[in-house]
């Protein structure tokens, strides 16, 4: 069963936690048949630090998975964060032979929009396009068939540093498994809790994790730009940790428990019992105190993804406004705090298209892991799927490439 290609799983390899999703595909759903997840601490701001404890965060994690499922996995599409990630606008043009648009034409346009330079440790993981102009007319999505004279193409490459690609593959293939793909969060993450109408008249979506922020932006259905802000929930637990002064796992605790964002919507009589550091006594303090380191943390989070935007030329656009997921997200009024920052509307985005055990993944720490599934799902109907085991990061490129045309077409 576990080489059946009606079983598809997700491994999001993140910076605070390690998740592993199994699913059956139905006849027009994902039935979500296991999950497992541990806790991650071989990564730092989505980059393997020790591969020691992500190879062993990702084995107990695929146990507790298989155990729920009742089945052993032998390949799975991973997630890849970090700072490293980067993306970058192109442009290609070409003389259309023959009058008419063919498949082998999409292909030469997009490989003209390709020839950028890129630097030589950064491979390419996406080539997403976003638009085709055909003699003027542009806004057109599908140009095959077209008579035509001139054909251009607008994309979005994603790149990653070839080195951390490769530690997040070199793990999951130590752990025992195979890699199907390798996919940037965000995208995933998009795929987990936007809607179509959302991607049509513009729409920002910020996946809030322990190390990062990942930033998509989608405009006519179409990905504008892509951007990563270093900063996350381990920075508000830091925070808290040193101005409460307790121990750091207890500083997440408070965090998750009695932690907001906002602190207009914390009584200011509520009290919160703190543990002490080195073994010293537990001390009652204010959660109106907690809210106050909170705030500025997040706000200054908020002001760095405002700007990243921003100079994108793209928050104009965003007539929808901005959706947030990720487990940074949950912490209480973060979407009120967000509107103030960005002067737009703010949804909680929690992941869809799944179905059978969705009460385990009904919360926005679980939409990267569910839209991996999702591409899976999609990728294996296809048979778009790579299996990149053993593979170098060249030839891994290379087979990847071949995909990358009939991945959005």
């Amino acid at each position: 069963m576990a080489k059946d290609k009606e079983i598809i799983v997700g491994l999001d390899i993140g910076t605070t936690k390690i998740c592993c999703l199994i699913t059956q595909v139905s006849e027009d759903s994902l039935d979500v048949i296991g999950i497992g997840s541990h806790p991650s601490t071989g990564m730092r701001k989505g980059v393997v630090v020790n591969i020691e404890s992500t190879v062993e965060a990702i084995k107990r994690a695929v146990e507790e998975a298989e155990t729920m499922a009742g089945i052993e996995i032998e390949s799975v599409y991973v997630g890849v964060a970090g700072g490293h990630i980067k993306g970058i606008n192109s442009h290609g043009i070409i003389a259309v032979k023959g009058g008419e648009v063919t498949q082998q034409e999409v292909e030469r346009v997009i490989d003209a929009a390709k020839a950028v330079n890129i630097p030589m440790d950064r491979e390419v993981i996406h080539v997403l396009p976003q638009e085709f102009i055909v003699d003027s007319q542009d806004g057109i999505m599908k140009p095959v068939g077209m008579n035509a004279v001139r054909l251009e193409v607008k994309v979005h490459i994603i790149t990653g540093a070839v080195t951390s690609a490769q530690n997040i593959v070199r793990s999951v293939n130590r752990a025992g498994l195979e890699v199907n793909d390798i996919v940037v969060e965000q995208l995933a993450s998009a795929d987990a809790v936007l809607e179509n109408d959302e991607k049509e008249l513009g729409v920002g979506l910020v996946d809030m994790g322990g190390g990062t922020c990942d930033i998509a932006m989608f405009l006519n259905n179409a990905i504008m730009g892509t951007n990563v802000v270093a900063y996350g929930g381990n920075h508000i637990t830091n925070d808290i940790a040193i101005g409460f002064r307790t121990p750091n796992h207890d500083a997440e605790k408070l965090k998750r428990q009695f932690g907001c964002a906002h602190p207009a919507m914390v009584n200011e009589t509520e009290m919160i019992e703190v543990p002490g550091v080195g073994g010293r006594p537990a001390r009652m303090m204010s959660r109106r105190g907690l809210a106050d380191i909170i705030e500025p943390r997040v706000s200054e989070i908020f002001m760095l993804i405002k700007h990243e935007i921003g100079q994108s030329n793209h928050l104009d656009q965003l007539a929808s406004g901005l959706v947030i997921t990720g487990g940074t997200a949950i912490l209480e009024g973060m979407t009120e705090l967000a509107e103030a920052v960005f002067d737009m509307p703010v949804r909680l985005g929690t992941p869809k298209r799944v179905s059978g055990l969705t009460d385990l993944v009904d919360s926005p720490q679980f939409a990267t892991v569910v839209g991996l599934v999702t591409y899976g799902s999609r990728s294996a109907k296809s048979g778009r799927t790579h299996n990149l085991r053993g593979l170098n990061m060249f030839d891994k490129v290379l087979e990847r490439m071949k995909g990358w045309v009939r991945e959005f077409f």
